[in-house]
Order: structure tokens, then sequence, then C-alpha cells
């Protein structure tokens, strides 16, 4: 294989095995959790919360489905492209997390300023990943955490409009994601992958709860 495909460690048998049974549960209780809050939205809500709802539903499955792909993939040419896919579905989910809460406050000018900043800078993080493969990825990671916590931004005019519990959950989800990364990095620690893939789906499981909470309202 070319010296240009880096993907770190191999992991042996029983990492892969903890890795894939980690993404299945996620990739599992993501398409039940997203099909019910669709399903809730298509009831209850307007049309703008149904569309936040399905952005939602799209970047929670689609970023944990890429992502058991590419982890249970052997390394080869293949797994390099899908490695693209990978990457930048985390700026993806990222956004389409954020896209709920600040969907609903869309009227204040600071929170829409949020939301569009949040894709824009999505989509410049997807566009690096997929047009210069393997590079930046250390600033990536930081790129991840400064979008995951910009929300912070508008707390106050989000506190106005969004439930106590839902604001709690989504800075809760932020910490276990924020300390998930330092096992993302740790990569000589045995099935280092599995914990950290257990961090994220924790963490948006976390998020979920706050989606839905905020739904409800």
């Amino acid at each position: 294989m070319s010296a240009n495909f880096k993907f770190g460690r191999a992991y042996d048998f029983h990492e892969m095995l903890a890795d894939g049974i980690v993404h299945a549960i996620g990739v599992v209780l993501a398409l039940i959790g997203a099909t019910a809050l669709i399903f809730y939205a298509t009831v209850y809500s307007d049309h703008a919360q149904v569309a936040a709802a399905c952005i939602y539903g799209v970047g929670l499955v689609g970023s944990l489905g890429i992502s058991f792909a590419y982890n249970m993939l052997p390394h080869s040419r293949f797994k390099w492209h899908m490695r693209r896919l990978d990457h930048s579905a985390i700026f993806f989910l990222i956004a389409a997390t954020y896209t709920p809460f600040l969907q609903a406050g869309a009227h204040h000018p600071r929170v829409l300023g949020l939301l569009i900043a949040i894709w824009v800078i999505a989509c410049l993080g997807i566009a690096v990943k997929c047009l210069l493969p393997g590079r930046y990825d250390r600033l990536a990671v930081i790129l991840y955490l400064l979008l995951g916590w910009s929300g912070l931004v508008a707390i106050g005019p989000m506190a106005t409009y969004l439930p106590a519990s839902s604001l709690i959950l989504i800075v809760i989800g932020g910490v276990i994601y924020s300390a998930g990364v330092v096992f993302h990095l740790w990569e000589k620690l045995r099935f280092q992958n599995a914990i950290w893939h257990g961090f994220v789906v924790t963490a948006a499981a976390v998020h979920y709860s706050a989606v839905f909470l905020a739904f409800r309202v």
C-alpha cells in the first residue's frame, strides 16, 4: 500500500469486534430515534421544524452509518476514499445537530447568524477534508471542538425559547464529546477506537434527548 495512505495502527480482531458492536448499537438507535423524531415533528410541528428534524436525522444516521462502514474496512485505497466521507460527516453532524436548536430561534439575528455561520464553516471543513485528505487532521479536531461549542455565542437568546432541560443536555453532550477526544487521540491505547466511539454514541444519545425535548415544547 502506498505510504500516502495513513490510517494509524491496525486494530486486532477483538478491537474491531468491540468497535463494530458499539457502532451497530449506535446505528440501530439512530435509525429508531430519527424515525420517531421525524414522525413526531410531522404530526405536531410546522414545516420548518419538520425540515430541521429531517436534516438532523440524516446527519445522525448518516454519520454513524458512514463511520461504521469506514471503521470496519481493512486498510486499502477504498478505505482512504471512505476516510474523506467519515471525517466530513463529523462536520455535517455538528451542523445538523445545531439546526433544530437554532431554527426555532431564527427570528433572533444572533441565532440566525450562528446557524448560517455553522453551516458555512461545516461546508468549508467538508471541502478541505475532500480536497486535501490526510492533511490538517489535528487542526480539524480543534475545529470540530470549536464548532461544537460555538453555541455558547448565542446561549442567551437560546435560553429564551429552549427548555432548560435541553440546554443542560446540550452542554452534557458537548462535555462527553470533548472528553472522548482524549481517547480519539490516544492511539496506542488498546480498544481506543471502540472507547472513542462509545463516547460518540453516548453524546449523540444525549443530544438526541435534547432535540426531542425541544420539539415537545
